[in-house]
């Protein structure tokens, strides 16, 4: 079949995401993938400047990880956890555990971010139904958050963000104010207000409170001061309500720190974790939680978390994150992402003089150019194939989040992009 004769194929009957299926914007034909390049069915290759949606933090198709699903596939593609335990599951448990903070170690495998979200919900409304706490039904969560896509994680993101359209369908849960303090910035403990009136005023009804720590993603691109979670975890603890922490998109080294959380030394617990658990090769994710909470969960009249997904703890998954997680403590991946701070802080700030740019900001191997207003997709496209860089904007925020092993000349090919893409 000729490349036109499946592009055409693709506009008829595949639908991408966030796209239209009446009028499909255009897509790039991608054939192959190896360290920070995807290469295209004409031959061009593009630098991946977001790490396909962030996850690809070692570069694609890492050979490691590669072997590591080859050989488990020709062992066991799949099997039931009901029942059943298999070696790649308890070999990453092993390894995650080894570098989570101390105390957060029993993990329950999910499918993908947002059902690890979704597991982390129902697991905090389950603990407080074991607590007697009936009323306990909401959570609390922040403005400018995004959590996921289904319908769960779609509640506990930011009500006026890209879920508006579903507000009719979705649990209603409590929202504060988004902090406004920026990473690095002096505190005001004013930036807290809001939540804690919050949690004053509705603390009765609020199993638990979800944020992403220091790094608010898919709707703000915005980074917070740590201080905000020091105060978030004294007055949860005031009241008898879980925290949870969504590390998703920031764990594993994306802020500079393993995890987000370090850099306020503040302990959730609950952890939402994925993208970079697995490198970016199969879809996995795993909401982690506390001996405390487990065995409260597992005291109440259910005897169980109730919770269980088909594919849960996929073997092949599982292989391929014990993989990325020995692939990580195989190279200096601190290292690369305060480089690559440094070099997206340095060719990213100049852009902040041009009239579409609104703001810039970076924090680890993320650098945002917050525009006025973006590019048409039309034109994003023709520029990304004109630069040779694969960027994907959204909203009003033109960003990278790059491999960690993206070098110091493919970081400057891509703030250039980006650079174009703002006007320059």
């Amino acid at each position: 079949m000729l490349l036109a004769e499946k592009q055409s194929l693709d506009r008829q009957h595949v639908w991408h995401p966030y796209a239209s299926m009446a009028s499909p914007p255009p897509v790039s034909m991608a054939v192959a993938a190896q360290g920070t390049k995807i290469r295209l069915a004409d031959g061009t290759e593009l630098i991946d400047a977001v790490s396909s949606w962030w996850c690809a933090a070692h570069g694609h198709n890492p050979p490691a990880i590669v072997a590591a699903i080859q050989a488990q596939a020709e062992r066991m593609c799949h099997v039931m956890f009901a029942g059943f335990t298999h070696e790649p599951a308890i070999e990453l448990a092993e390894a995650l555990v080894k570098q989570l903070p101390a105390g957060l170690n029993k993990i329950f495998f999910a499918d993908s971010g947002s059902i690890a979200v979704e597991c982390a919900a129902k697991m905090a409304v389950q603990y407080q139904v074991a607590r007697g706490q009936t009323k306990r039904c909401h959570l609390a969560a922040l403005k400018g958050g995004y959590h996921g896509d289904t319908l769960g994680a779609m509640a506990l993101s930011d009500p006026n963000g890209m879920h508006t359209l579903f507000k009719g369908i979705l649990p209603q849960h409590f929202f504060a104010e988004q902090p406004k303090i920026r990473f690095g910035a002096r505190w005001d403990d004013a930036d807290f207000e809001s939540m804690r009136l919050l949690l004053e005023q509705q603390g009765e009804k609020i199993a638990a409170v979800i944020v992403e720590p220091v790094f608010q993603g898919g709707n703000a691109m915005w980074f917070y001061h740590p201080e905000y979670l020091k105060k978030l975890r004294k007055a949860c603890d005031a009241q008898g309500i879980l925290l949870i922490f969504d590390e998703i998109a920031t764990g594993f080294g994306r802020t500079g720190k393993r995890f987000a959380l370090e850099h306020a030394g503040v302990l959730p617990d609950i952890l939402t974790v994925g993208k970079i658990l697995t490198g970016g090769c199969v879809s996995l994710a795993a909401t982690i939680t506390t001996k405390h909470v487990a065995d409260t969960v597992c005291s109440g009249e259910a005897g169980a978390f109730m919770h269980g997904p088909t594919y849960m703890a996929n073997p092949i998954a599982c292989a391929a994150g014990g993989a990325s997680m020995r692939l990580m403590e195989s190279y200096d991946w601190q290292g690369a992402v305060l480089r690559i701070e440094r070099e997206l802080k340095e060719q990213l700030e100049p852009y902040r003089s041009l009239p579409a740019v609104k703001d810039v900001r970076v924090l680890g191997a993320i650098g945002v150019l917050e525009l006025h207003k973006l590019p048409s997709p039309e034109q994003v496209h023709a520029l990304v194939h004109a630069t040779g860089v694969w960027l994907r904007p959204f909203d009003r925020f033109v960003y990278t989040m790059p491999p960690f092993i993206t070098s110091s000349e493919e970081i400057s090919r891509i703030t250039m992009a980006m650079g174009h893409l703002a006007g320059g």
